[in-house]
């Protein structure tokens, strides 16, 4: 058995034979996001059961306002911004750990003058990421504060 083991080196944030791509087909609902899918999806990486990937905001942009059934792990790489978790704001910066649970309202934002950058490992088998109705919004965010940072 042939050893699938690698590494990706990367260099200002690309790495070596990973293609940069479009952050979602759907470019209503986000500003100034791309994809970059680290390992997880490839036949030789068959073996993994998440997936890695890189999502880079730019200044003053911010990714879908969105929720889904699996859970996320995130981990900031660069620069800082603002993530909604449900109901609430937080700060997030260089080296910060984010749990987001399944079901959460979620949106990160690159809202401090800098690009914002994160890992996200997600199951290899999930959901589609689902946009919440008005509904859902009234029902689930109740704070001011939050209502006026999300963008759809």
């Amino acid at each position: 058995m042939k050893n699938k083991s690698k590494v990706i080196k990367c260099s200002n944030y690309q790495w070596e034979s990973v293609e940069r791509k479009k952050y979602k087909d759907d470019t209503s609902c986000y500003k100034g996001v791309h994809r970059y899918s680290l390992l997880g999806e490839k036949e030789d990486e068959q073996a993994l059961n998440f997936q890695t990937r890189y999502f880079e905001v730019e200044a003053g942009g911010y990714t879908s306002f969105e929720y889904h059934r699996h859970p996320h792990s995130v981990i900031i790489i660069r620069g800082s911004g603002t993530v909604i978790l449900g109901d609430s704001l937080h700060d997030i910066a260089l080296h910060d750990v984010v749990f987001i649970a399944p079901e959460t309202l979620h949106q990160f934002h690159a809202d401090k003058g800098e690009p914002l950058g994160f890992i996200c490992v997600v199951d290899r088998y999930r959901d589609r990421p689902t946009l919440p109705d008005d509904e859902k919004l009234k029902k689930e965010i109740q704070s001011k504060e939050v209502r006026q940072k999300i963008r759809r």
